[in-house]
């Protein structure tokens, strides 16, 4: 009977701390005494047929000669087994996402080349590219909120899945419930108060498209920002966090109140003749001044304001009005002075 013979192994690479089954095929295996890789014998091995073997493989570090050994002598052919050192995570980028999945996240670590898997605790990555032996990027799964190991698989093995830079916190999305004032002037400017929950770590709160001027989170259900300028009419105001994106709350720009003409624009000087002002922008009129006194008013409509002109000196008074949105042009009202006798 002639020696054995080894044609390959399979798989042939593993990790450096051994246990992995493999499977030799060649000739002559009936009887086989030893199985080796490099000078260690195998952890155990079976002798399934005269061309086959299957063999768990021994600790072990880089590439080895695999032999076979019977009574009639020892494997002479170079059949390579490589051992793989086990892969490592150092640092993931970002660290949170949403419970939705899709964020794409860099890892960061050793011994990358040749994964197989990236998981996040038991789920598979979406999809995953191996950029070189220290990086890599996956698109992160949907995952329930919290924290979730992540773990990549090589064939030397699986990373160290307790490291704390290895976790990934899926964040819920933040939900807002009110806004503080709900107005203001189309210059922006204006500071606001945001109610909802899910605020922590919020990256941007937006007016429609444009971000707010500054905000500052108070706390996981309140932030303080300032509005940027807009153009007249209804802003959807949302905030966005590593959880997503809330619904909007409508915030209104105002323009400036103007006034254009006044009915009467003369009344007697100790007041008490309603006098009717027209302009635009006067829905949200909180003030009428005659002079620096204010009058009783009444808002009818966005382009009109009544108004109860207070006593005072006779001669002209400027009359103003303000909104939300500012304070408005100043019209002369005349104020007479009741005839002497």
């Amino acid at each position: 009977m002639a020696a054995p013979t080894l044609s390959s192994v399979s798989p042939n690479q593993g990790p450096s701390s051994g246990g992995t089954t493999v499977t030799l095929t060649g000739t002559g295996f009936t009887g086989a005494t030893a199985v080796r890789f490099g000078t260690t014998a195998a952890a155990s091995f079976i002798v399934t047929s005269s061309t086959q073997i299957t063999a768990v493989t021994p600790p072990g570090t880089g590439a080895v000669n695999v032999t076979v050994t019977t009574s009639q002598g020892t494997s002479t052919q170079t059949v390579t087994y490589t051992y793989v050192t086990a892969p490592v995570l150092s640092s993931l980028a970002p660290t949170q996402g949403p419970t939705a999945g899709g964020t794409t996240v860099t890892l960061t670590g050793t011994n990358l080349t040749g994964a197989t898997a990236v998981r996040f605790d038991a789920t598979a990555a979406t999809s995953f590219t191996v950029n070189s032996p220290t990086q890599i990027t996956a698109v992160a799964p949907a995952h329930a909120a919290g924290a979730a190991a992540v773990t990549v698989t090589t064939p030397g093995g699986t990373s160290n899945p307790d490291n704390p830079v290895a976790y990934f916190f899926y964040a819920t999305a933040p939900s807002a419930t009110n806004i503080a004032p709900s107005s203001g002037t189309v210059a922006g400017g204006t500071t606001v108060i945001l109610t909802g929950s899910g605020f922590i770590n919020a990256t941007a709160v937006r007016f429609d498209a444009t971000a707010a001027t500054s905000f500052t989170v108070n706390s996981p259900s309140q932030i303080t920002a300032v509005t940027p300028a807009h153009a007249a009419g209804a802003a959807a105001v949302t905030v966005t966090t590593p959880g997503g994106t809330s619904n909007a709350l409508d915030y209104f720009y105002l323009a400036a109140p103007t006034l254009t003409s006044l009915t009467p624009s003369q009344g007697p000087a100790s007041g008490g003749s309603v006098i009717a002002l027209t302009g635009t922008n006067l829905t949200t009129t909180t003030s009428v001044l005659f002079g620096g006194t204010p009058a009783t008013f009444t808002v009818l409509s966005p382009t009109q304001v009544t108004a109860l002109p207070p006593a005072g000196a006779a001669g002209a008074v400027t009359v103003t009005v303000a909104t939300a949105a500012g304070v408005s042009n100043g019209l002369t009202y005349t104020r007479i002075a009741a005839p002497a006798i």
